[in-house]
């Protein structure tokens, strides 16, 4: 048992996998990831993407230095993509790594939400 009980302990030391910087450009909100989107990071990102207060709201997410994405970032990739459209704004996604665009491309995410090579691409119209 108290094997468990340490298991627990250290799991719970474990430092965030997931860090998000949020900075503006040109009225265009960039997120920065760092790090795996998976469950356990769901919702840092969440709340990243929630531009509910936003008129318009428009946001660039670089996934440059993603090491691991799963469906959950797929599915809050899509939900953002859709309450952002709504909400008369978008949602790109830029320079992804290799393996995060090979998800997005068999899941399809790629035709459903404009995906750019690099961060100017993406920040430009």
């Amino acid at each position: 048992m108290a094997e468990g009980e340490m298991a627990d302990a250290g799991k719970a030391a474990q430092p965030a996998r997931l860090s998000v910087v949020s900075t503006a450009t040109d009225g265009i909100r960039v997120l920065t990831l760092a790090g795996e989107i998976d469950y356990d990071t769901s919702q840092t990102l969440r709340q990243a993407l929630d531009a509910s207060e936003t008129p318009c709201p428009r946001i660039v997410v670089d996934l440059s230095r993603v090491t691991f994405m799963d469906s959950t970032g797929i599915n809050l990739f899509i939900a953002a993509h859709r309450s952002l459209t709504e909400a008369g704004g978008w949602i790109r996604l830029a320079a992804p790594t290799e393996a995060v665009m090979r998800l997005l491309q068999i899941v399809g995410v790629d035709a459903v939400i404009d995906c750019r090579e690099t961060l100017p691409q993406a920040l430009n119209n």
